[in-house]
């Protein structure tokens, strides 16, 4: 097995020419400097390109190419980067963490497998929080030496294109992945032909072939399947061809070419794998293949799920019954009759092994995950509790605080997300290797000593940056005539620099409340046009194509924008992406977050601002409840109210109200003679110095690592150990 590794046929200069390769590693993407490289090229087209390298080096000016091999100011910027690209690609793991603090796990590869990845906007295969999530862990485990394959589909239509129509409503807009503008590199066999393999759908007799690409992530290959292969069967060719697309049995669709596609992909690359981790339940049928190919070798059913379970991590991340998958029983028929039998189980012995009381006779691929996998975590300390309340009846000889369920609080990857500005800041003020120590609480102590005129001119630039990141979105489709008078409104004109500045950009359930603050349109209307001290509100958030009721709350939001009564001063930024997220993150003063509590099983945007500086405020959930237990000056947390939906629903809009009122908005203008909010600026530093290092990325990962990794891949090497004997064991 190989990968067409070969740059694209683009033109470069020689003196430039590793500008080609490292545009199709998407490690450029968490290096500014890396991506500081493509965007002075051309700025103004870097940009309408959505951030993309491949396609930059193929429609910028072959002048400017020819001025940039030739500017030696540019050469010494390139000469740097790609020297730290060449000590990524050809030194081993042995200098990293992994190598220095777990040396055995350098030759213990894990497979990550997940239905979304968000690891670049490239790259759409992603939908929200989970996949972002996903990239974050991809991009620590490359960072921290970590031997991680990842498994996924490629999704050639992506997730949704958010338009709103001329009353608000969310429009699903399909945007197909330009042929060759996404960092993907065909899998070749030893023949040099596209590598594929053949798993069965729902007819034995009709084998679908999937397709192998590879997508570079720093030192970490993520593996995507396509179903869109010449040969295939017309109707099957579109299952992987959009993220989260098409009804129940579509779903089921996915999940098999996922996990049971997935594993064959490993093998047919000869990647073996000594332990595994499945993300959510999407992923729980790679459970099974791996039980199929131990009893193919001739273990009994028990025999191999002990051996699977040893060598299996699953993480569930939704508190919410509706966020897990359940298939009834005749799709299970349709699609795995053929199946159970190589398992050497009969219908209801298989069907038992997706049984949960709350999903009736369905088969749950949650309950199927925790079965087989040895080793479980929800992703929050609240989030621990609520997943073992949850699941403990598959442990009925068990108390439920005592079911073997763990938590590990998600983190996220800090280069990704810390604005380009601050990181600059920080490379001055921090320890030069800060990069590779972010987890490190100490190395994050010298933001105290940043001058406070310095870090808020940061916090000022990364303000306007978002504001005009915003004004330039709705002046192109304004000019190109997408959009009418009202749409224009509702996108913010009239957002200024310097009023504070509260975002709320997430995923649109209805059980994360962002409406909340409408419930009191008079009291808000009054917060927000104080023309003393006036406030601006900046949502964002796409709603699951199927969820007409996540639908309504934006739409609601957008005829709000509109109402005079506010001034302006509420803006909804259609389309949020990574791109989006990493503005917002950037450039807000407050991050707003209003879930139904206990329904945020951790929430990770809240930590992204944080480590830009924003200030939380936030309800009592998920990640909140430790960050905020763990610095009370990184922000504000409302206690959730007890009361039942809509009475709770007005408590706590009351409770975030009067902290706007009381502490919130006078904190923030209380200015010296400099204009400097100087007790703002202590909060907003505390919230980076502890926060950042608390629920980065790398600490997740060495959490996972140390408490779960660790023995996981024992069991797994011990098995591997043990060839399966003739006749069984």
């Amino acid at each position: 097995m190989t990968n067409a590794n070969e740059p694209r046929s683009v033109a470069l200069p020689a003196r430039i020419r590793e500008l080609g390769p490292l545009s199709e590693n998407l490690w450029w993407s968490w290096r500014p400097q890396a991506e500081d490289l493509y965007r002075d090229l051309d700025p103004i087209l870097f940009e309408s390109l959505e951030e993309n390298p491949v396609l930059l080096l193929r429609r910028v000016d072959p002048e400017r190419l020819q001025q940039a091999a030739t500017d030696p100011v540019y050469l010494a910027r390139y000469d740097d980067v790609i020297a730290q690209f060449a000590s990524l690609r050809n030194s081993g793991a042995a200098a990293t963490w992994v190598g220095i603090h777990q040396p055995a796990m350098i030759e213990r590869p894990v497979a990550y497998f997940s239905a979304e990845f968000g690891v670049h906007p490239t790259l759409p295969i992603y939908s929200g929080g989970l996949g972002v999530l996903a990239g974050d862990h991809t991009k620590a485990a490359s960072d921290l030496g970590l031997p991680l394959v990842g498994i996924s589909l490629l999704y050639r239509q992506g997730y949704l294109r958010q338009r709103l129509s001329q009353d608000g409503w969310q429009l699903d807009v399909t945007s197909p992945l330009e042929p060759g503008a996404e960092p993907t590199t065909p899998v070749l066999d030893a023949d040099g032909k596209p590598l594929c393999v053949e798993i069965i759908l729902d007819d034995p007799t009709v084998p679908v072939r999937l397709q192998i690409w590879c997508v570079q992530v720093g030192r970490v290959s993520l593996f995507l399947l396509d179903a869109d292969v010449e040969g295939n069967p017309d109707w099957t060719r579109t299952v992987s061809s959009r993220l989260y697309g098409g009804d129940q049995e579509h779903r089921l669709r996915q999940e098999k070419i996922l996990g049971i596609g997935g594993v064959r992909a490993l093998k047919a690359m000869d990647i073996n794998p000594v332990y595994w981790h499945g993300n959510e339940g999407h992923a729980g049928f790679h459970l099974l293949e791996r039980v199929r190919e131990w009893v193919d070798q001739g273990l009994t059913f028990a025999e191999a799920t002990e051996r699977v379970n040893a060598s299996s991590v699953f993480t569930s991340h939704t508190p919410v019954p509706a966020g897990h998958d359940v298939f009834p029983p005749h799709l299970m028929d349709r699609y795995f009759s053929y199946f159970w039998p190589q398992l050497g189980l009969d219908r209801e012995e298989f069907l038992a092994l997706g049984h949960h009381d709350a999903s009736g006779d369905g088969f749950n691929m949650t309950a199927l995950s925790m079965r087989l996998s040895g080793y479980r975590n929800g992703v929050s300390a609240r989030h621990g509790e609520i997943t073992r309340a949850m699941w403990h009846d598959l442990w009925p000889d068990v108390e439920t605080p005592l079911a073997p369920i763990t938590s590990i609080t998600n983190g996220v990857h800090l280069p990704t997300w810390i604005s380009p500005p601050l990181q600059t800041l920080l490379d001055r003020y921090l320890p030069a290797d800060w990069r590779e120590r972010m987890q490190e609480e100490e190395v994050w102590h010298p933001i105290l000593e940043v001058p406070d005129e310095e870090f808020w001119a940061v916090r000022l630039q990364n303000n306007r940056t978002l504001l005009a990141y915003l004004h330039e979105y709705s002046r192109r489709r304004w000019a190109s005539g997408e959009i009418d008078p009202k749409q224009v409104v509702a996108s913010g004109p009239f957002l200024q620099p310097q009023p504070l500045t509260v975002g709320f950009a997430r995923r649109f359930a209805t059980y994360k409340r962002a409406t909340l603050l409408f419930s009191d349109p008079d009291r808000l209307a009054r917060i927000l046009t104080d023309p003393a001290r006036p406030v601006q509100l900046i949502f964002a958030g796409k709603a699951h194509p199927a969820d007409d009721g996540g639908k309504r709350l934006i739409q609601e939001i957008f005829w709000r924008s509109l109402d005079p009564k506010f001034e302006g001063r509420i803006a909804f930024a259609e389309d949020y992406d990574m791109m989006l997220a990493s503005r917002l993150y950037g450039g807000v003063d407050i991050w707003l977050n209003n879930p139904r509590a206990p329904l945020e099983a951790s929430g990770t945007s809240g930590m992204k601002a944080a480590a830009n500086g924003a200030l939380n405020l936030s309800i009592l959930d998920g990640w909140w409840i430790e960050g905020f237990a763990a610095n009370h000056d990184a922000g504000w947390g409302i206690a959730p109210s007890e009361l039942m939906e809509s009475k709770g629903d007005e408590a706590d809009a009351d409770a975030i109200f009067t902290a706007l009122e009381r502490h919130v908005i006078p904190l923030f203008y209380e200015r010296d003679i400099n204009d400097l909010p100087l007790r703002w600026i202590h909060m907003s530093k505390e919230a980076i110095r502890t926060l950042a290092p608390l629920f980065s990325s790398q600490r997740m990962v060495i959490e996972y690592i140390n408490r779960l990794y660790v023995p996981a891949s024992e069991g797994g090497a011990r098995w591997m150990a043990q060839p399966v004997a003739a006749g069984g064991e």
